[in-house]
């Protein structure tokens, strides 16, 4: 029994970094990637390199966003939909 007195603390170590980093890294990526799926024309969003527009097309994997006074627009990867910008945020 007293062989496995050293492996108490290292087992300890890895439950406090699954529960103080891991999990809550995974819950927050799950978030996200639900915003991603969930993006509709019309929406406001912000792209991860802080561009501001509206959605006006959704493709699978690549949506085309309207931004500036201008309305030119603009096709980004889905993965690059920071947030959504409005009533539900």
């Amino acid at each position: 029994m007293e062989q496995f007195y050293g492996l108490i603390i290292p087992l300890g170590m890895l439950a406090v970094l699954y529960f103080m980093i891991i999990r809550p890294q995974q819950k927050k990526e799950k978030k996200v990637r639900e915003m991603r799926n969930s993006i509709n024309v019309g929406d406001d969003v912000i792209t991860i390199g802080g561009i501001y527009g509206k959605i006006t097309k959704v493709k699978d994997d690549q949506i085309t966003i309207e931004v500036g006074a201008d309305k030119a627009k603009l096709v980004v990867a889905r993965w690059a939909v920071g947030s959504k910008v409005g009533k539900e945020s």
